[in-house]
């Protein structure tokens, strides 16, 4: 069947999802299933096992939950479970997904500190430090580890030493770091970190996962109930003594994990990874020969997502940029900075450099079709 099938690939330059490869889209026709069975039980005790593996967890100490959902559904899960009565969270805050951690805890009314940076600049630590010796009541610390929005890698390993010096649990938002940019979770003081299968592991959306330290998931057992869906031990308990989501998990798309996560063993961390930075690399290359600034320093950037600034000239439109490109199989994203207009072209995916040199012949003649000034230019 897959012989037959003549898919159309897309380079996907936007933050997630991202582009798949063929075998992973066919993993999902499969015969139907009831998710209640021992086979699918047993594939997702693997998978689980597995999603450990890639940050280097020991299985003894560490274990993952699935969830249906999208990336979003991990920091809620965490901020709302792992919270003790009386306690408060310390939102270190540096960017747009930082900043929606900041919103789930004012919607849930958690006690929370809001503790922000320049979008531009990674957190400073010493202000960390003091917040954390002036809030003893502090007993979770939450961050991004690439904003996405902007591609700056924050220093999360020193912060979780930070962190675990004053006897807090450290959850980072890996959601466009896990199975790309190299994590170790114990190393790293990371408690829980997380993602969705349709960022690093390149498989499809509507599947996400909290890595983390399975005594403090027990331990979360006593802790208020915010939320029943959406409750880290309620949902590793009944993993643990079933086998199974609480509640239906969406078959296709584990089956296309299943597959997702072989190929990424097959790859091999190192040789992802040294993918995913000879696409970011060819991203700035392209970049520098027509002219466009970046919005972070390079020294700053995690490897994966390059924000770019709109040029100057009157000639430019993102949305007529973006459509011819998105006719020719490419597409780009836009977003927003401070008050800097932006789009974001991103490492994610099953891409290559090859792919990035072949985005940027087109890129060139959309700018040319819309009179586009190249190299393109800034006013200041």
């Amino acid at each position: 069947m897959q012989e037959s099938m003549n898919i159309k690939r897309n380079i996907l330059l936007n933050p997630g999802p991202a582009t798949t490869t063929d075998t992973v889209k066919m993993a999902q026709i499969v015969p139907d299933i009831c998710p209640r069975e021992k086979e699918f039980a047993s594939m997702m005790k693997e998978m689980r096992e597995d999603l450990v593996r890639i940050v280097h967890g020991d299985l003894g100490k560490y274990t993952s939950v699935l969830f249906c959902g999208s990336g979003t559904i991990n920091i809620d899960i965490c901020l709302n479970s792992l919270l003790p009565e009386g306690k408060k969270v310390l939102v270190i805050n540096n960017g747009a997904y930082s900043t929606r951690a900041a919103e789930i805890c004012e919607y849930y009314g958690l006690p929370f500190i809001d503790l922000k940076f320049p979008v531009d600049e990674q957190p400073d630590l010493e202000i960390i430090e003091q917040t954390l010796q002036q809030n003893p009541d502090i007993a979770l610390v939450h961050t991004t580890h690439n904003e996405t929005g902007t591609g700056i890698l924050n220093p999360v390993r020193e912060i979780g030493a930070l962190v675990h010096r004053y006897g807090a649990v450290f959850t980072v938002d890996t959601t466009s770091t896990y199975a790309m940019r190299p994590i170790d979770i114990e190393k790293d003081n990371i408690d829980f970190c997380m993602a969705s299968a349709q960022k690093g592991l390149m498989a499809m959306t509507g599947l996400s996962f909290v890595v983390g330290n399975t005594e403090m998931i027990r331990k979360s057992a006593d802790y208020p109930k915010r939320s029943y869906y959406c409750n880290l031990y309620l949902q590793y308990h009944f993993f643990e003594t079933t086998g199974e989501m609480h509640f239906t998990p969406p078959v296709q798309t584990i089956y296309a994990a299943r597959q997702a996560l072989d190929e990424y063993f097959a790859e091999g961390e190192t040789a992802k990874w040294q993918r995913h930075l000879s696409v970011f690399e060819a991203i700035h290359a392209g970049l520098e020969r027509l002219g466009f600034q970046d919005i972070i320093k390079r020294e700053l950037q995690a490897g994966l997502v390059v924000s770019v600034r709109y040029p100057d000239d009157a000639n430019w439109d993102f949305e007529k940029v973006h459509d011819y490109c998105y006719e020719r199989g490419y597409t780009i994203y836009p977003g927003k900075v401070s008050e800097q207009s932006t789009f974001r072209l991103c490492a994610l995916g099953a891409i290559t450099a090859e792919d990035i040199k072949e985005f940027f012949v087109v890129l060139e003649e959309a700018l040319n079709a819309y009179n586009i000034k190249i190299p393109v230019y800034y006013v200041k």
